[in-house]
């Protein structure tokens, strides 16, 4: 199995960050996992503090230079030394098996950059009619790279050499900096798939 660094950028959000731990402490692929908090004002830092002193593969960093994910996620980047690098938020889950999966899948189909699949799930006391709509709806990942070319960095495989050519991501952003970046990725021609 390949190695695969997996980096998540948090703020403010102690439960979800404790949620994504727990899912990823379990992973069945080699590779650390990079958490950036970015200038949390809670205690997110103390549960990631925990489980970077019970596990050697978590790692903890700070960005406090630009309030911004991409900022995060590009501190994040200069950590890690895998040849892949995932890219999760800091409330999601995913299964044991997600990483060995999408790696097949990347290796398999010569991929460079790798949207995988969301599913959103709603907490029994917010079933609201709008959150129902937006967990049947969802994140169309299949969709946004058939037309707009790009992933959300939520559930997102890139190899290394994609970032030494096209750059990191662009920190100044507060949105759509996946879009922007995986349309850069899409110009310089690399494989990209679902």
């Amino acid at each position: 199995m390949t190695d695969v660094d997996v980096v998540v950028p948090t703020y403010n959000d102690p439960p979800g960050t404790k949620r994504t731990l727990e899912s990823l402490y379990r992973r069945s692929s080699g590779g650390r996992t990079i958490f950036v908090d970015n200038a949390s004002t809670d205690h997110t830092h103390d549960v990631i503090r925990s489980y970077e002193r019970d596990y050697d593969h978590v790692s903890f960093f700070i960005e406090t230079a630009i309030q911004s994910s991409y900022a995060a996620r590009n501190t994040g980047i200069r950590h890690t030394d895998a040849d892949i690098l995932a890219f999760l938020d800091a409330d999601m889950t995913v299964s044991e098996d997600y990483f060995e999966h999408a790696l097949t899948h990347l290796h398999e189909n010569d991929l460079d950059y790798l949207g995988c699949r969301v599913d959103l799930t709603i907490p029994d006391d917010e079933r609201t009619h709008t959150a129902r709509y937006n967990a049947h709806t969802g994140f169309p990942i299949q969709q946004y790279l058939d037309r707009h070319r790009y992933a959300p960095t939520c559930a997102l495989f890139v190899r290394r050499k994609v970032f030494e050519d096209v750059g990191l991501f662009d920190p100044r952003l507060r949105s759509g900096g996946d879009m922007e970046f995986g349309n850069r990725v899409d110009a310089a021609g690399y494989e990209m798939g679902y």
